[in-house]
C-alpha cells in the first residue's frame, strides 16, 4: 500500500480530505435524539422542559447569545490587553484576531457545535426525566449484591467513607462532584473556541454528543435509583454538604414528578455519566493538550470523580465501569467519524520523544 500524500490532512482545520463534513455525525446524532425526545414527550403527554431554566429566554434567543458570548470571551480580553487602552491598537487587535482565528471553519465549529450539543444535552435530560414513566422495574438490589460480592460483603459507600472519613473529605469530594456541572458547558466552549486544531474541536463535541446519547440508552436498559437513594442509611453518617443537598433536591423533584406536580425529574443511576464525561475529558486532554500539568489535572479529576460517585452513594461499581466503557466508545468513534487519527502506541512515544503534542489553546 502506498503512503498517503501530504495533502491528506488540511493544515488549517486538521481534518482529513476524506472527512470534509466532520459535523455530519454530530448533526445526525442531535437530530435523532431530539426527534426521539419530542415523540416520547408527545406520547407520554409531557412537555419538553428546559432543565437549566430560561433566564436567557427561549432557545432561539439563548443559542445565538451563547455563540456570541463565546466569540466575545475570546476577542475582547485579548484585544484590551494588546491594545493597552489605546483605541487604535485595540481595534487593530480585534481585526487581527477575527481575521486569523475566527475563520469560516471556526465559526462553523462554534455555531454548529454549540447548537448540536445543546440539543443533545436537553434531549438527554428530558429522556432521563421520562424514564420512570416508561420503565418501572429497578435493578438496584442486583447491582448492590454485585458490589458486595466484589468488596467481600462491604458497600462501596461505607468502605470509601471509612477510608477517607466523613468530615473534611466530604467537602473536598463534594466540590469535585459539583464542579462537573458547570464544567460540562465550559469545556465544550473551551475546545470549540480555543482548539488550535479545529479537527480536535469537532472530535471533542462529537464525543460529548455520543456519550450523552449512550448514557441515555443505558438508563433505559438498566433502570436504577442508585444506592444513596435506594438505601439512604449508607450515607447517613456524612456531614451536610452540597452533594447531599443535591441528592435531596433530586429526590423531592422525582416525587413531585411522579405525583404530577412537576415537569421534570433527574434520577437515573446506570451508567454513571459523571464517570463517562470525566474520563472523556481526560482522554481528550491526553491526546490534544500539550501541557502535562493540564493532562494530569484531568486524570486526577477523573479519579476523584469515580471515588465521589461511590462515596456519596450516587452509583454502584457497575455504573462506573459502564460509564468508563461509554467514554472509550465515544472517544474512539468520534475520532473516526470526524477524521481524527488516534495515535498508535509507537507513534505516541515518538511524539513524546521528538516534540510536543498539538495544543488546545493558542
Amino acid at each position: 500500500m502506498s503512503a498517503p500524500s501530504p495533502a491528506v490532512l488540511d493544515a488549517t482545520t486538521g481534518i482529513r480530505d476524506s472527512e470534509r463534513q466532520p459535523y455530519a455525525f454530530l448533526v445526525a446524532n442531535a437530530a435523532l435524539i431530539g426527534a426521539v425526545t419530542f415523540v416520547a414527550s408527545w406520547m407520554l403527554d409531557r412537555p419538553v422542559a428546559d432543565p437549566e431554566g430560561s433566564f436567557l429566554g427561549p432557545s432561539w434567543v439563548r443559542l445565538p447569545v451563547l455563540c456570541l458570548t463565546a466569540i466575545v470571551l475570546d476577542v475582547l480580553p485579548r484585544a484590551l490587553w494588546q491594545g493597552r487602552l489605546d483605541p487604535a491598537r485595540t481595534v487593530a487587535a480585534v481585526r487581527h484576531r477575527v481575521r486569523t482565528h475566527w475563520t469560516r471553519a471556526r465559526l462553523q465549529l462554534v455555531v454548529v457545535g454549540i447548537s448540536c450539543f445543546y440539543v443533545v444535552y436537553v434531549a438527554y435530560r428530558n429522556l432521563k426525566s421520562l424514564l420512570p414513566l416508561v420503565r418501572d422495574m429497578k435493578y438496584d438490589s442486583e447491582l448492590r449484591v454485585l458490589d458486595r460480592l466484589l468488596l467481600l460483603g462491604h458497600d462501596p459507600a461505607t468502605l470509601t467513607q471509612d477510608l477517607f472519613g466523613t468530615g473534611f473529605s466530604a467537602h473536598v469530594l463534594s466540590a469535585v462532584y459539583l464542579a462537573y456541572i458547570p464544567l460540562v458547558a465550559i469545556l465544550v466552549t473551551v475546545w470549540l473556541v480555543w482548539s488550535r486544531n479545529i479537527g480536535h474541536g469537532w472530535w471533542f463535541v462529537t464525543a460529548q454528543g455520543i456519550a450523552w446519547t449512550l448514557g441515555t440508552v443505558s438508563y433505559y436498559l438498566l433502570p436504577t435509583l442508585g444506592p444513596g437513594i435506594m438505601y439512604p442509611w449508607l450515607t447517613s453518617d456524612l456531614i451536610p454538604n452540597g452533594t447531599s443537598d443535591l441528592m435531596d433536591s433530586l429526590v423531592y423533584s422525582r416525587h413531585g414528578f411522579l405525583w404530577g406536580e412537576g415537569d421534570y425529574q433527574g434520577v437515573a443511576g446506570f451508567a454513571s455519566l459523571h464517570t463517562a464525561i470525566a474520563l472523556l475529558w481526560a482522554l481528550m486532554a491526553q491526546h490534544t493538550v500539550r501541557s502535562q500539568v493540564i493532562r494530569t489535572v484531568f486524570w486526577v479529576n477523573f479519579a476523584l470523580t469515580v471515588v465521589a460517585t461511590l462515596y456519596f452513594g450516587w452509583h454502584y461499581i457497575a455504573d462506573d465501569l459502564a460509564g468508563a466503557a461509554i467514554a472509550i466508545v465515544a472517544f474512539r468513534l468520534a475520532a473516526r467519524v470526524t477524521g481524527n487519527r488516534l495515535p498508535s502506541r509507537r507513534r505516541s512515544s515518538e511524539v513524546t520523544e521528538h516534540g510536543p503534542r498539538p495544543a488546545v489553546a493558542d
